[in-house]
């Protein structure tokens, strides 16, 4: 009996680990972002990546959010938040860890290659 219980708290705990961004549905709007704040950009910090601030969409307007530091990931390079526009309408994707070298700039070529890096953090 005490193994049934057990197993059946173990179950019921691992759907709690599920991350609810998987089931978010994407937010589609006809309104377009307004240009970005222009942000300082904090000095680098090791082990930190720098998530620049974006705007989200909450209670039918655009609202900043500011910019945070996050844990970096060993092998991953941070794509942030951004809006693009499909078919006259503004999705936002989300930020998200992508593998491979670090690209601040996102132009597809990783810091260690890019003549010119576009990165206000690289040192």
């Amino acid at each position: 009996m005490f193994r049934k219980i057990l197993l059946a708290a173990v179950i019921g705990a691992s759907f709690g680990a599920v991350p609810v961004a998987s089931f978010a549905r994407p937010v589609v709007i006809t309104v377009a972002p307004p240009a970005p704040v222009q942000e300082a950009v904090p000095a680098a910090r090791r082990g930190k990546e720098w998530v620049p601030g974006h705007y989200e969409w909450r209670r039918n307007h655009h609202q900043w959010v500011a910019g945070y530091w996050v844990n970096a990931r060993r092998g991953y390079a941070y794509a942030p938040h951004k809006w693009v526009e499909r078919d006259g309408r503004w999705v936002m994707e989300q930020g998200r860890w992508v593998r491979g070298g670090r690209d601040r700039d996102g132009d597809g070529v990783p810091n260690r290659l890019d003549s010119r890096p576009n990165n206000p953090n690289r040192s």
